[in-house]
């Protein structure tokens, strides 16, 4: 039977414990001090890093959990997850409400209890594939930054303690409208640092999560369609544990202004068609290279249940894959955590870098842009290409080109 955190663990990270735990340790004390007994706040908390967060918090005996997300779905499975695994402690107070954290009805959650100590804000769309059109992109820029500045504004109501907004290694030199999105993200939170304490992290792909390419194979396998992969893409890898840890870590131990990443190395980069190729192997498979989604497609419609459970008897069946190069708007060859400029602190953590220097905007100038982000699409023939060059105002290092080709066009 396939073990995904076995394979993550032997195919992926390469790693059989979290690269975090001597970080975890060593800070255990003020961990504790500044969680136990308090009250959280996790907002996207069903998603992949939001429910690795709570489950790393959960450790350390929080009073109080409020989890908020629209994924209605995803939060009855993170309760039933929650509640099934041995040993992880659940306080009374563990609440869990299907909502938009910019509905009224947050709000007046949020007032009635006066805040929390500690929140967490892992709400965004975080697909490239999010900008296909200019309704998309309006949607990512709704949520990622309008929507946030919306929250940070209520949090000054009653300040948070600690509070966290998870980021993207897309946001360092981004060439993509999420990664910048994610960029403007950080200097909008960063400008209410004044106000409480704020804290990022820039991070890898979270190995298989919801939604992710990888995360799509175990559907494809189940459904008998191809698996398909690019070729040329390189990208870090975490394990969704140590996804949810890096994000405590910088919230509870970063200072204000801070933007943490996880110390990886450029020999640690995997393509997506090399674990593909190990995903094959690990589920008794041998790969059936085609030279055409169409091909694939018509391969995998020949498979049969039968032929596939013959993996169990020693016999590697044949299974169809596509791997393929680049060829769509936003992706980026390469991923990197950092920019020259940063001031970077690589000696206090362990496993972890931290950038404790950067250049930010300023509020002002903040809500400046988002004045005439609203102005574009408030004309109802507002173009893409519009709301891409406004970005590249704001953000001169921002290299996007447009391929006329998206994610949604490709299996």
């Amino acid at each position: 039977m396939f073990n995904l955190d076995k394979f993550i663990a032997d195919s992926v990270t390469f790693r059989r414990e979290s690269m975090f735990r001597k970080d975890i340790e060593s800070n255990a004390a003020i961990l504790s001090r500044e969680i136990e007994g308090k009250s959280v706040c996790v907002i996207g908390g069903a998603g992949s890093i939001g429910s690795s967060f709570i489950k790393a918090v959960l450790e350390f005996r929080p009073g109080k959990v409020v989890v908020i997300d629209l994924n209605e779905n995803g939060l009855a499975e993170l309760v039933r997850d929650i509640r099934s695994t041995e040993g992880l402690f659940v306080p009374d107070e563990f609440r869990c409400y299907t909502l938009n954290f910019a509905d009224p009805i947050f709000r007046r959650i949020f007032l009635e209890e006066k805040g929390y100590d500690i929140v967490a804000n892992f709400s965004a769309h975080k697909h490239v594939r999010s900008e296909k059109d200019r309704y998309s992109v309006q949607a990512l820029i709704e949520n990622n930054n309008i929507k946030a500045k919306k929250l940070m504004d209520l949090l000054c109501e009653y300040p948070p303690k600690h509070f966290f907004c998870v980021s993207t290694d897309k946001a360092a030199n981004p060439v993509n409208i999420m990664g910048a999105s994610k960029r403007i993200m950080e200097d909008l939170v960063m400008a209410y640092n004044p106000r409480f304490k704020v804290t990022t992290a820039r991070f890898a792909n979270v190995a298989f999560s919801n939604g992710s390419l990888p995360d799509g194979w175990m559907h494809r396998l189940q459904k008998k369609q191809p698996l398909a992969a690019p070729s040329d893409i390189k990208r870090y890898f975490v394990s969704p544990q140590e996804s949810g840890q890096i994000c405590m870590l910088a919230c509870i131990l970063g200072r204000g202004g801070e933007v943490f990443f996880p110390k990886l190395g450029p020999e640690q980069m995997l393509t997506f068609s090399s674990i593909c190729d190990d995903f094959v192997s690990a589920n008794g498979l041998q790969k059936d290279p085609c030279s055409s989604d169409g091909e694939a497609k018509h391969k995998a419609g020949l498979l049969k249940w039968e032929d596939l459970q013959s993996a169990q008897d020693n016999v590697q069946p044949k299974y169809p894959t596509v791997y393929f190069g680049s060829d769509t708007t936003g992706e980026k060859a390469y991923e990197e955590f950092y920019v020259p400029g940063e001031k970077i602190d690589m000696e206090r953590f362990s496993a972890l870098g931290v950038v404790v220097q950067t250049a930010r905007h300023s509020l002002e100038e903040v809500n400046s842009f988002f004045d005439r982000l609203e102005s574009i699409f408030a004309d109802d023939s507002f173009t893409k290409a519009q709301v891409t060059q406004a970005i590249k105002e704001f953000i001169p290092n921002f290299t996007h080109e447009e391929k006329g080709r998206n994610l949604d066009q490709k299996m």
